[in-house]
């Protein structure tokens, strides 16, 4: 299935269809939802985002099914994240 975009057929996202591009970025913890301790990195002025390892995504990815592995206490930028909206298609688009 495909969503009209100004004349332009673009495939609709879906978790089926998700590349979870959006677990290689960076990600602050600004609340306390209960992330693990590892996969927290703290940065060069002490604040807290989600470990990345040395490929670009997320520590808490699964890498086989491309589902976080926390996702009851995953960050709230990450609650947030909407499927298929502007920032989400835009980073898709980047990996294309």
């Amino acid at each position: 299935m495909t969503i009209p975009i100004k004349n332009i057929a673009v495939p609709e996202v879906s978790c089926s269809t998700c590349q979870a591009c959006c677990c290689r970025l960076e990600v602050m913890i600004i609340t306390d939802t209960g992330v693990p301790e590892q996969h927290i990195a703290t940065d060069e002025w002490g604040g807290e985002t989600m470990l990345r390892l040395a490929d670009g995504w997320c520590s808490a990815l699964n890498r086989e099914t491309f589902m976080c592995t926390i996702y009851e206490n995953r960050p709230w930028i990450c609650r947030e994240f909407e499927m298929g909206s502007y920032e989400c298609r835009d980073e898709r688009a980047d990996l294309a």
